[in-house]
């Protein structure tokens, strides 16, 4: 299991991996040069700068094979397009016939279409590349990648559970107190958002989102993220004994929060299951 670094540790923001660093690590070919696992650490640790982000998350999402050359790569970008020029047709044929012969299909289409947070994550990645077709792979892969975290009736829900169970484990006291209101449910924004309106940047947004794109510290971090920002709160909703509603809106008012620091703080808390490993296989596996 990869760790912060002692700077990291101690709240010193270190460099991300910059342009020219990020070109040491190929060879003459295009190849990676570093692992997965080195590459992936560096990430935890310190991020990426935006002038790499781009190309960095084709490799972490599954867009390029992790080992390809760049000729290799020119002809998956190639691939790609054409795929998505494919996929585009298609559906230009057989969307009629759906509407017509499905009554469901425009239900579906428009849950889609407005599943919320979706059309603001799609605006960051429209940031990030340029060309229509990388868009669609890169979400693609992204949600792929993450698990579909953040959408609704699928990992939303699976993540809400998971939350529940860990404040259980590690905060009894505050477990009974939100369970009275059965409130975790109520924090399924966080998920389908997947953060995106807590920071004050969207290079705060791509930071955390690279960080669980590498898999690190452990899988699922992103309800440890979610933990993490509940227990920012914690202590006022407990010593106010807010009610429902006082809570929500409470949370809803975490915002412009850095997110280095939020990584620290999360990475952390997952420091202090791990010294409670065997308890921590039996009440939240999820995290393994």
């Amino acid at each position: 299991n990869a760790s912060l670094s002692p700077q990291q540790a101690l709240g010193v923001k270190k460099l991300p991996i910059d342009s020219a660093e990020w070109q040491s690590y190929f060879d003459e070919s295009g190849q990676l040069l570093k692992s997965r696992d080195y590459i992936a650490s560096q990430i935890l640790d310190r991020g990426l700068d935006p002038s790499v982000r781009s190309e960095a998350w084709k490799f972490l999402t599954g867009y390029y094979a992790w080992r390809s050359s760049h000729d290799e790569r020119l002809a998956v970008d190639s691939m790609r397009r054409k795929s998505y020029e494919a996929l585009n047709s298609m559906c230009e044929k057989i969307q009629p016939l759906l509407e017509t012969e499905h009554r469901d299909f425009i239900e579906v289409q428009n849950l889609i279409k407005y599943q919320q947070g979706f059309h603001e994550m799609l605006l960051l990645f429209h940031l990030l590349v340029e060309k229509e077709y990388e868009i669609y792979w890169l979400f693609q892969f992204f949600l792929q990648k993450t698990e579909n975290s953040c959408i609704m009736n699928i990992g939303v829900e699976k993540n809400l559970i998971m939350l529940k169970a860990l404040i259980a484990f590690l905060d009894p006291v505050f477990a009974r107190h939100l369970g009275k209101l059965c409130l975790v449910q109520s924090l399924f924004p966080w998920f389908c958002l997947f953060f995106q309106r807590v920071f004050r940047s969207f290079d705060d947004v791509w930071r955390l989102w690279e960080v669980f794109l590498t898999g690190l510290p452990c899988r699922n971090f992103q309800v440890i993220i979610a933990y993490t920002m509940l227990n920012m709160v914690r202590d006022q909703i407990l010593s106010e004994d807010l009610n429902g509603d006082d809570i929500l809106m409470l949370c809803n008012h975490i915002v412009d929060l850095d997110a280095d620091t939020l990584i620290i703080r999360a990475c952390s808390i997952y420091d202090q299951l791990l010294q409670q490993k065997n308890e921590v296989k039996n009440s939240v596996a999820f995290l393994y």
